[in-house]
C-alpha cells in the first residue's frame, strides 16, 4: 500500500516535521514510513482543524522535502533574531556581571602577582557558592517563562514574592558559611603568601552575597517576562560604579588610603548592594510590570511555589555547581605548582568565563522561549528555537576561539607584565580556544533542557563528565605526565567536549519525546 503524502509544505512547523523526520533521522530507503509518520505528527492541521489533500506520488518526496529545508532555513533565521533580541540583554547583563570580576583581576594584576594570585584563590571559594546560587535561581525564569506562556500574571507574581523571601534567606546563609571559612583556608594547601592576603578579601565578596542572591533573582524575573533592558541597564551601571571605586579604593586615589585587594572587595560589596536597591525601586515603579507583581510582598510562603523553585533550581545548582567545581578543584590542584601558575590560571579562568556569558545568555534566552512555547503548548516550535540557538552558539564562540589562537598573548599581557605568567597564561588560553564551541554547545542543550523541565539526568551527565572523566584525566597529565597546569585544562576541555555531546544527544531524544506528545495530544482534540 502507498504511503499518503502532502502535496505541499503548509506551515513552518509542517516543514520541521517533514524535514527533520525524515533526513535527520530516517535514511532514504525509509522514505515510506517517514511520510506517514510526517502526516501523524502534522501539528498544523491538527491546531487549526484543516483539511490537507495528500497525494500517492512517491516522485514528489524529494521536492517536497527540499522545500521543506527552505522553509527551515527560513524558520531558523526568523528564530534566531528572536532570540537574540531576547538573548542581547541577557548576554550583555551577565557580561558586565563578569566585567565586575575582570576589572579586579585586572586592577589587582597590576599591584602584584601574589595579590593575583590571592584573588584567584578567594574568588575560587567565593563563586563555587555563588554559582549554587545562580543556578538555584535560575528555576525563577523556567518557571516564571511557563506562568507568562500560559498567560496567568498573578501565578508569575506569586513566583517572585516567594522566590524573593528564599533569595534573601539564601544569601544571608551562604554569607556566614564563607566567612566561616575565612579561619581554615589554610587546609586547601595553597602558597603561605596567598592564604595570608585572601581571607580580608573574601570577607567582602561573601557579604556582597547578601544583595547578589536577591538582585539576581529579580532579573530572572524580569527577563522571563521579556523586560530585559531596564534590569540591564541597571547591572551595566553596577559594573561602572564598581571600576570607578577600583580605581579609589586599590590604589588610593582621590585622598582615599590605598586598600589593594581589600579595596576590590569593598568596591564590589558598595556595587551590588547599590544594583539592589535601584532594581527593587524600578519594578516598584514599571508600569510594565505592574500586572505581574504580587498585591503583598509580605505574607505566608506557598509551599507550593517553593517546592515548584526547588525541584528545578536544586538540580540546576547541582549542574552549575558540579561544572565549576571542577575548575575549582584544578585551580587547588594548579595551585601546588606555585603563585604563578595559580595566577595565570585566572587569567585563564577570567576570559572563559567572560565569553562562556555569551553562549549562556543565548542559553537562558532559549530556556525562557522554550518555556513560553511549553506553556502555551506549541511543542513544535522548541525545534526552530534550540537549533537556531546552537548555530548563533557557534558562530559567537567560534569567533572568540579564533581570537584566542592568533591573540592569546596579547590578551595575556592585559593582566600582566611578568614574562613567564605572560607566557604561561597564552598557553593556557590556546587550549581555552579549543573547548569554547563545546562550551557553548553544552550550554544550550542544558539550558533547553531546563526549559523543558528535564533537569535530573542532565545533572547525571554533567557530573560524569567533569568529575569522572575530566577531573582524574586532568590530573594524570598535569602530575604523572608533567604537563602542570596545561594538563588540568586539557581534561577540562575533554570533559566539555564530552559533556556538550551527551546532552545534546539527550536533548533529540526530549524534543522527539515532547513533539510526538504534542501531535498525540492535538490530534485526540480533532472532532
Amino acid at each position: 500500500m502507498l504511503p499518503i503524502m502532502p502535496d505541499k509544505v503548509t506551515s513552518v512547523h509542517h516543514a520541521y516535521t517533514i524535514f527533520l523526520f525524515g533526513v535527520l533521522y530516517l535514511s532514504p530507503w525509509r522514505i515510506s514510513s517517514f511520510f506517514t509518520r510526517a502526516h501523524d505528527l502534522n501539528i498544523k492541521q491538527a491546531v487549526d482543524q484543516k483539511i490537507i489533500i495528500f497525494s500517492k506520488r512517491k516522485h514528489k518526496a524529494f521536492l517536497l522535502i527540499n522545500h521543506a529545508r527552505q522553509c527551515v532555513m527560513l524558520s531558523v533565521l526568523i528564530e534566531n533574531k528572536r532570540t537574540l533580541a531576547l538573548a542581547l540583554p541577557i548576554m550583555v547583563g551577565h557580561v558586565s556581571q563578569m566585567l565586575i570580576g575582570l576589572a579586579d583581576t585586572v586592577m589587582i594584576g597590576r599591584v602584584g602577582t601574589t595579590e593575583l594570585a590571592a584573588a584567584a584563590f578567594a574568588n575560587v571559594i567565593f563563586n563555587t557558592f555563588f554559582v549554587a546560587a545562580i543556578g538555584l535561581f535560575i528555576a525563577v525564569s523556567v518557571n516564571t517563562a511557563h506562568e507568562h506562556g500560559a498567560k496567568r500574571d498573578q501565578e508569575a507574581a506569586e513566583i517572585l514574592r516567594n522566590s524573593l523571601s528564599i533569595a534573601v534567606l539564601i544569601g544571608i546563609s551562604l554569607a556566614f558559611i564563607l566567612c566561616a571559612l575565612n579561619p581554615i583556608l589554610y587546609i586547601f594547601k595553597q602558597p603561605q603568601s596567598v592564604t595570608i592576603l585572601a581571607p580580608k578579601y573574601l570577607f567582602w565578596l561573601s557579604i556582597s552575597l547578601i544583595p547578589a542572591v536577591p538582585a539576581l533573582t529579580v532579573k530572572s524575573f524580569c527577563e522571563a517576562k521579556n523586560h530585559p533592558w531596564a534590569v540591564f541597564w541597571i547591572m551595566l551601571g553596577g559594573v561602572a560604579l564598581n571600576v570607578a571605586l577600583n580605581y579609589i579604593l586599590i590604589f588610593g586615589n582621590l585622598g582615599f588610603p590605598r586598600l589593594e585587594l581589600i579595596g576590590a572587595g569593598v568596591a564590589t560589596f558598595i556595587s551590588r548592594m547599590t544594583v539592589l536597591f535601584v532594581i527593587l525601586y524600578y519594578i516598584n515603579k514599571s508600569k510594565m510590570l505592574a500586572s505581574s507583581l504580587p498585591k503583598k510582598w509580605i505574607g505566608r510562603l506557598n509551599k507550593e511555589k517553593i517546592l515548584s523553585l526547588l525541584q528545578i533550581g536544586l538540580p540546576t545548582a547541582g549542574q552549575l555547581t558540579i561544572a565549576f567545581g571542577s575548575f575549582s578543584i584544578s585551580a587547588l590542584l594548579i595551585g601546588q605548582f606555585g603563585s604563578t601558575a595559580l595566577a595565570a590560571h585566572q587569567i585563564a579562568l577570567t576570559c572563559t568565563a567572560l565569553i562562556f556569558m555569551f553562549p549562556l545568555g543565548i542559553g537562558m534566552a532559549v530556556s525562557i522561549r522554550v518555556g513560553h512555547s511549553i506553556g502555551s503548548k506549541d511543542a513544535m516550535s522548541c525545534y526552530p528555537i534550540t537549533w537556531s540557538a546552537h548555530i548563533a552558539s557557534f558562530l559567537i564562540t567560534g569567533f572568540f576561539a579564533l581570537s584566542l589562537i592568533l591573540l592569546s598573548p596579547t590578551v595575556a599581557r592585559i593582566f600582566s607584565s611578568d614574562p613567564y605568567l605572560v607566557e604561561l597564561s597564552a598557553s593556557l588560553l590556546k587550549i581555552v580556544a579549543l573547548f569554547l564551541i563545546f562550551d557553548g554547545a553544552q550550554a544550550i542543550s542544558m539550558s533547553a533542557l531546563r526549559g523543558l523541565r528535564d533537569v535530573i539526568v542532565p545533572t547525571i551527565l554533567i557530573f560524569f563528565s567533569f568529575w569522572i572523566f575530566a577531573i582524574p584525566f586532568g590530573a594524570l597529565f598535569a602530575f604523572k605526565f608533567n604537563f602542570g597546569a596545561r594538563g588540568l585544562w586539557i581534561g577540562l576541555a575533554s570533559g566539555l567536549a564530552l559533556g556538550a555531546l551527551l546532552l545534546t544527544m539527550r536533548l533529540i531524544q526530549q524534543l522527539r519525546s515532547f513533539v510526538e506528545l504534542a501531535s498525540s495530544s492535538n490530534k485526540n482534540n480533532l472532532p
